[in-house]
């Protein structure tokens, strides 16, 4: 079947429910280890077509969100989801229970009743409201920025649809693009201000309830954290701004030199190059059509992968109306199937965010066949391994798409995946902040973000535009809203990518041997022991961020980025 023959029937949930609850109170009474096996199969098989049905309603609901059928669906998801999320918990304590959790261990892995302990934590029956609360005020918040309809030289365009304009040689063009986008923001400001004043309070409430200081606390749990913790993450953000910083600082000078500005304005980081970005040089089914062959030749293991997306129509990439924005990779467990959505633009970016998401479907593909749920993927830092990762050793591969244009691609992938660390590290500061101080106003957040953007972002200017000035830009990132303190895992990994990147250009068919092992091994390990099966260094090591740096800025200052 193709994505689109999937069926769909709305679950009848009451009863589920009790089909679900039979078979947990066989479970928990159970002390055949047979039996169990054949319970926790069951058990699995029904949480399967659940978060199939959930997932097939969320991807067709952000391909379209003015579908009404699919709209009403996803407020129907909202609402029985943290029901659901009960029902698996009955499963986790039935599990830790059990007595024959030793055995069961020696099955299923000591992971999962690791997982399993600290999803406890994280809910109760009394936070069942606050949760479909906190789905209905996030699928608020993506409905609103798809529904922007923004008129520029004469056209409608949505938020994504403004990308190239913001990316244009033309300095008066990029400037009136952002204009536009940042007007969009600042008329719409107060209604984002109050869907993320009511999840903050939602939020710090939920932590209260299940016995927390603050959400900071629930946050990291809910993120499944299980070998790190937030002194290592504020370890990390030092060093980030150490160490990163100031190349970032000195990349921006030498982006300002190649495009001959007295100044760079904010406006001016979207293009690098004064004769324009790099393109992919052909249209969406062009670039599916050289991934194809890219995948190919890249290795039996990912053409096998690549051809069983394109048969099955895993795949929505190209921007349109009502679309929701970004792009992300997602699983339909039922079907063994992975799903990427993208906004194909006409960017390099279409390329980046194609063999991101691939490098997360990969992972998804390769791990299906695992017996757990739990391991059908990592902790999000790890899979943020697997996506960016890609991206780099994609590389051999950039002719086919930019041809002469190449070099410029290269040099500005690596630049801008090294000055996104700074902003990523912003954001995780600046959420710390938030769910520290739960009740400061809007006016304070906006305050406490423009103060750490400085601090990781010293030469942004904003041109005197009050809204950014004032501290607006974070309301555009959607992972604040929808799920905080997921930012400081692209940062995590951006380091492990760097050194896949490195052995990639050693030894590709070693690091390709590496990076199949991790995708093999799911979620079946914590972050930190992944790292060391994939035989990388720790991010959070001083001195591998500080030899990371030191490979990326030899490699940059080998190019002479005046003459691209």
């Amino acid at each position: 079947m193709t994505f689109s023959e999937f069926p769909y029937t709305r679950p009848d949930f009451i009863q589920f429910k009790k089909d679900f609850q039979q078979l947990v109170s066989s479970f928990s009474t159970s002390t055949d280890v047979n039996e169990l096996q054949s319970l926790f199969e069951k058990i699995y098989s029904m949480r399967r077509s659940f978060d199939t049905a959930m997932t097939i309603v969320s991807i067709r609901n952000s391909v379209n969100t003015a579908d009404e059928f699919y709209e009403k669906e996803q407020e129907f998801m909202d609402e029985n989801e943290p029901m659901y999320r009960d029902l698996v918990m009955q499963v986790y304590k039935a599990l830790i229970n059990s007595s024959k959790r030793n055995e069961l261990e020696k099955i299923y892995g000591t992971q999962l009743f690791m997982l399993a302990e600290l999803s406890i934590k994280t809910f109760s029956t009394e936070i069942i409201e606050d949760l479909q609360k906190e789905n209905q005020l996030t699928t608020e918040y993506t409905k609103l920025l798809a529904s922007a309809k923004i008129e520029f030289q004469g056209n409608t365009y949505n938020l994504s649809g403004l990308v190239p304009f913001k990316q244009s040689e033309d300095r008066n063009i990029r400037r009136e693009a952002h204009a536009k986008s940042d007007n969009w923001f600042a008329e719409n400001h107060q209604r984002l201000d109050e869907i993320f004043d009511e999840l903050v309070k939602l939020r710090h409430k939920m932590a209260l309830k299940l016995g927390y200081k603050n959400f900071v606390e629930l946050g990291y749990a809910r993120m499944q954290r299980v070998d790190y913790n937030q002194q290592m993450v504020s370890v990390f953000r030092e060093n980030v701004r150490k160490h990163l910083v100031p190349l970032s600082s000195e990349l921006k000078h030498r982006q300002q030199n190649r495009l001959s500005l007295s100044d760079l304005k904010y406006y001016d980081e979207g293009i690098d190059f004064k004769t324009g970005n790099a393109k992919p040089h052909g249209n969406p089914d062009w670039i599916v059509n050289h991934a194809t062959v890219m995948y190919d030749e890249l290795s039996k293991e990912t053409g096998e992968f690549f051809h069983f997306m394109l048969d099955s129509q895993l795949m929505d990439l190209v921007n349109k109306p009502n679309k929701a924005g970004g792009g992300y990779c997602t699983y339909l467990s039922s079907y063994k199937a992975p799903y990427i959505f993208s906004n194909f633009n006409g960017t390099s970016h279409d390329i980046d965010v194609l063999t991101h998401e691939a490098g997360h479907a990969f992972q998804a593909y390769r791990s299906r066949n695992l017996t757990v749920d739990e391991y059908l993927s990592p902790t999000l830092e790890a899979c943020e391994i697997h996506s960016m990762s890609m991206e780099f050793i994609a590389w051999p591969w950039m002719e086919k798409y930019f041809e002469e244009q190449t070099e410029k691609y290269k040099y500005a992938h690596l630049t801008h995946a090294l000055m996104f660390i700074p902003y990523g590290v912003a954001v995780d500061e600046f959420q710390h902040f938030i769910y520290k101080n739960p009740d400061a106003t809007p006016q304070e957040r906006n305050a406490a973000w423009r103060r750490i953007e400085k601090k990781y972002l010293p030469l942004r200017d904003y041109d005197g535009n009050n809204y950014l000035e004032n501290g607006g830009f974070w309301q555009r990132q959607m992972h604040i809203y929808r799920s905080p303190f997921y930012y400081i895992d692209y940062t995590l990994a951006q380091i492990c990518a760097f050194q896949f990147w490195k052995k990639s250009r050693e030894n590709l068919s070693v690091a390709m041997k590496d990076y199949i092992t991790l995708c093999d091994a799911g979620g079946s390990m914590s972050f930190l022991k992944l790292v060391e099966l994939a035989k990388i260094k720790s991010p959070f090591e001083e001195q591998t961020m500080m030899n990371v740096m030191a490979e990326a800025k030899s490699w940059l200052s080998s190019v002479d980025d005046m003459k691209l």
